[in-house]
């Protein structure tokens, strides 16, 4: 198991997957999001995370939803309503480039 350079809690399973940041020759660079999960098939997550910003002009806060698709290793296997965190790797495929690295609760 290697350490992949972020704050989080190292899963217990092992696994095989090469795409895995603590198992698999993935390194994980960029940017870090929390979201939570919506769908999970095969061994891909759809992660949904909520932005709230700030309207000067209108003096209110406007509220968007993103989704991005990550890559859910067997080690870290994240449920459907699970809060997790994702951090950017290269891409894994044509819609992928993040990784599920840790689920929070």
């Amino acid at each position: 198991m290697k350490d992949i350079g972020l704050d989080v809690k190292i899963p217990e399973k092992t696994c095989n997957d090469e795409k895995c940041p603590f198992h698999g020759k993935i390194t994980v660079r960029g940017q870090i999001f929390r979201g939570k999960v919506l769908k999970v098939y095969g061994k891909t997550a759809v992660i949904e995370r909520d932005l709230i910003r700030y309207v000067p002009k209108y003096e209110r806060y406007m509220r968007k939803r993103s989704k991005m698709h990550a890559h859910n290793p067997d080690c870290i296997s994240a449920k459907p309503g699970n809060l997790v965190t994702i951090a950017e790797c290269r891409p894994l495929s044509k819609t992928k480039s993040f990784v599920i690295v840790e689920v929070v609760k």
